[in-house]
């Protein structure tokens, strides 16, 4: 019921805008394969799930897998980075300057690398992934309070133990934060890395589309991107609520 009562009035200016654009659609007489109406995108949707319904089980499946090795990369250089303060100074900016280069760029390269196989996909969404992360985690790590890193320290604490018992519960809403973020942008970068090449996929499903002005199909392939970053958005809150609630209820 709080979940109804908070997301109505969202709902109620999306219907207004898709109404506007209906209206607009259909009084300018705007053709179709220029500007489709929402109903026209919504039957098109319906008329041609089964046809769509393959490329979109493969972006997901590609997108959680590269989400799931992004982020473990992601966590796995924030721990190191926090762990080794001098290594951090050192590597830093390099973080930094990786985000720097525009993936849509970097993609071809990385077909001449390592071919038209899975490996591209899954580091163009590595890399979109793991950076949020890894910011997230390190700024968590950082806002520890130190009035509890003295405590510890006169309790005897390890480096060890100051770390799992203090920097990383601490640390958990800053990381889902960045978790959240890396969530939607692994559908992006799910969607660009079947640009390269690959057989099926909403990339491949929107290149189509778009080259036989198929706008309607274009607009179906967009929505349900949105839809798919919403839905791991909301995975990813869900998860958070249940292992943070600790900081919730404080």
């Amino acid at each position: 019921m709080r979940v109804f009562m908070k997301g109505w009035r969202p709902a109620v200016v999306l219907l207004f805008l898709l109404f506007i654009w209906e209206m607009v659609v259909k009084i300018a007489d705007i053709p179709g394969w220029l500007m489709p109406a929402p109903t026209a995108i919504l039957r098109e949707l319906i008329t041609g799930f089964n046809r769509f319904s393959e490329h979109l089980l493969s972006t997901i499946g590609l997108s959680i897998g590269g989400f799931i090795i992004g982020c473990s990369v992601g966590l796995l250089v924030a721990i190191l980075l926090h762990l080794l303060p001098k290594v951090q100074e050192a590597v830093y900016p390099l973080l930094i300057l990786s985000q720097n280069v525009p993936i849509i760029v970097l993609a071809p390269l990385l077909v001449i690398w390592f071919g038209f196989g899975i490996l591209p996909k899954i580091i163009v969404i590595t890399l979109v992934c793991f950076f949020p992360v890894t910011i997230a985690a390190l700024g968590g790590f950082r806002n520890t309070p130190p009035e509890m890193k003295h405590y510890l320290l006169m309790a005897g604490a390890s480096k060890t133990q100051m770390f799992t018992k203090l920097e990383w519960p601490n640390s958990l809403p800053s990381l889902f934060s960045g978790l959240k973020i890396s969530a939607t942008y692994s559908v992006m970068g799910a969607v660009i890395s079947e640009w390269l090449g690959a057989k099926k996929g909403i990339g491949v499903y929107m290149t189509l589309a778009s080259s036989s002005f198929r706008t309607d199909r274009v607009f179906v392939a967009i929505f349900i991107i949105m839809m798919l970053s919403l839905l791991f958005f909301g995975a990813i809150s869900l998860c958070e609520k249940r292992l943070v609630k600790w900081r919730r209820e404080a």
